[in-house]
């Protein structure tokens, strides 16, 4: 007998990625447009894709393997975030970030698990995207947000990671800018240029993984023990699905099952002159974090760009308007100025947003979902580090391996279930404008 289950929603062009258009032109794209077979297929080409992928080539170089991605690698979600590998907790749902000791340890495993593979991916590989383990910067801009670090590191303290101190004076020689009091600086996180890291994991995969792009899958018919993937202009056939398309599985197959698409949005500047780059000072890059999880995160770019990150909104369409892409850029503005008023005519080039894949309880979908189909889904606001590692042990999985980590994302919690529609929106977007209140200055 046979079964279907349909994809409902597919990515936008979700304002101008600042990250994609700031590279050179990338190479034509191959979409589907025949009938084929493979032995496996990975849909999704974010980085949870493209690390499982890779490592179902590297444990079974005699599998056939295809890669379908419904836009082009790098310019949707995976490409469109502000390229921090985080290795420490992040759980933005929380006052702090942290949760439990046990908790937060397990988090730092996994995380460094993930950035460890990509690393050496990238190194074997000399993939060119900025590529830098310079750490981040948690910064305050007041008694509240100082309090709010002052935790973090309390945290930090109980599972032994390291960290320095920062008064105004030392986060000031580092940024160019008084706006901030103080700030904690944690040496393991990793940064990228993410649009060029997704476009050179793609291009350095093994012979033996076929990438298509521009090929959204329609469905997935199961015929038995095989599936069949429709495409607007062809099939493929296989035996074996990983799934890997993070806040888009919200609406797979019409279900809800907890998962939030929560947009968050990001400005980047023009490159900044000569002129303007002796007028801010400072370090040439740096990455910076907002003490409050819903504040303004800053990276400044050794393009002589910045970036900044701030906003969220509950979009269960997967898609959002040129009045949700102008408020964005307004508030990107203001706080662009607050915190650069010596750059009062360095304008804002880009302007985008993208999807987060959240839950209430920090919970993700990882395992096999049916036969033959298997999920890793659900980064949490933590898309490249939680992702990348997910991406590569899903794959360990589907192969039959077992580890400690396979283990601890087996018996993470599924995201918890949701009110009904509309009650879901509301509520969601209420705390959500509660968060971004609270946030204060931190914006």
């Amino acid at each position: 007998m046979a079964s279907k289950l349909e994809f409902m929603r597919f990515p936008a062009p979700d304002g101008v990625n600042g990250w994609w258009e700031s590279l050179p032109p990338p190479a034509p794209a191959e979409a589907v447009s025949s009938e084929r077979r493979y032995d496996w297929v990975v849909i999704g080409g974010g980085i949870t894709g493209l690390c499982a992928a890779r490592r179902l080539a590297e444990l079974a170089p005699e599998a056939s393997i295809a890669l379908v991605e419904a836009d082009r690698i790098g310019r949707t979600t995976a490409g469109r975030n502000s390229g921090f590998f985080v290795d420490l907790p992040h759980d933005i749902s929380s006052e702090s970030y942290s949760r439990s000791v046990e908790a937060d340890k397990a988090d730092v495993r996994l995380q460094r698990h993930g950035i460890d593979y990509v690393r050496s991916v990238v190194r074997q590989h000399g993939i060119e995207c900025d590529w830098r383990d310079d750490g981040k910067f948690h910064a305050s801009v007041n008694k509240k947000g100082q309090a709010a670090l002052a935790q973090f590191a309390e945290g930090l303290t109980r599972i032994g990671e390291a960290f320095d101190w920062l008064d105004e004076a030392a986060i000031a020689k580092v940024t160019g800018t008084g706006f901030y009091c103080g700030a904690l600086f944690t040496p393991g996180c990793s940064t990228v240029q993410p649009a060029a890291l997704m476009r050179g994991l793609a291009s350095t995969l093994p012979s033996s993984v076929k990438v298509f792009e521009l090929s959204a899958v329609k469905g997935i018919e199961h015929r038995g023990d095989t599936k069949v993937l429709s495409f607007a202009s062809g099939k493929i056939t296989t035996k074996r699905v990983i799934l890997c398309t993070n806040a888009y599985a919200a609406t797979f197959g019409g279900h809800p099952n907890g998962l939030l698409p929560v947009y968050t949005f990001a400005s980047m500047t023009r490159v900044m002159n000569p002129d303007e780059v002796m007028k801010l000072g400072g370090a040439r890059s740096w990455a910076l974090i907002p003490a409050d999880p819903m504040g303004t995160t800053v990276r400044r770019l050794i393009t002589g760009r910045i970036c900044v990150r701030n906003h969220f909104a509950f979009r269960p369409s997967l898609e959002v308007s040129e009045a949700d892409l102008a408020k964005a850029k307004s508030l990107h503005q203001r706080s662009f100025d607050r915190r650069f008023p010596m750059l009062k005519n360095v304008e804002l080039e880009y302007t985008w947003g993208g999807p987060l894949c959240l839950s209430t309880n920090n919970g993700a979908l990882f395992g096999q979902r049916g036969d033959g189909v298997f999920e890793a889904v659900g980064c949490n606001g933590l898309g490249l580090s939680r992702g990348s590692a997910s991406g590569k042990l899903i794959a360990e999985y589907a192969l039959g391996q077992s580890s400690d980590l396979v283990r601890q994302l087996l018996n993470q919690p599924h995201p918890r279930s949701l009110p009904v529609r509309p009650i879901a929106d509301v509520a969601v977007s209420a705390a959500i404008w509660v968060k971004e209140f609270t946030a204060g200055a931190e914006l």
